[in-house]
């Protein structure tokens, strides 16, 4: 159990920024994070969208980044929130034709994001890597 998250100072900023080396059970680790911010920012109604984009982004970072390393942001906005995960991998995401079909087994993450944020993109960094976001509204 990662007992670093069990319990939040008095006072919590608007954002929170932290590099992982993700693993397949990490998404459950960041949910439980995103979802304790939520609550402090009194968004909860924003909890099942963007755990659910969280977790496939997340899972894009185990599946597709050699060494598995990122950086989460969670950024509370005057008009709900930002997440953002950057990480070394140049190749941006995208929605395939692949991820339409019901019989794949993979390739749907994105198009997950899409269906239940309100904005998602991906930014290149320069020397190479990414950071892929998307924005909950309230």
């Amino acid at each position: 159990m990662n007992h670093a998250t069990d319990a939040f100072p008095a006072e919590i900023g608007d954002s929170y920024h932290m590099g992982f080396t993700v693993g397949e059970h990490s998404a459950r680790h960041m949910r439980r994070i995103l979802r304790m911010f939520l609550e402090r920012w009194e968004l909860p109604g924003l909890s099942d969208a963007a755990e659910l984009a969280l977790t496939e982004l997340v899972a894009n970072v185990v599946r597709h980044v050699p060494g598995r390393g990122c950086t989460v942001l969670i950024l509370r906005r005057p008009q709900g929130l930002r997440v953002e995960v950057t990480d070394g991998c140049p190749h941006p995401p995208h929605v395939t034709r692949a991820g339409r079909d019901p019989l794949r087994e993979n390739g749907r993450g994105m198009l997950l994001v899409e269906a239940v944020a309100d904005r998602w993109g991906s930014l290149p960094l320069p020397g190479g890597g990414k950071t892929v976001w998307f924005e909950c509204d309230t």
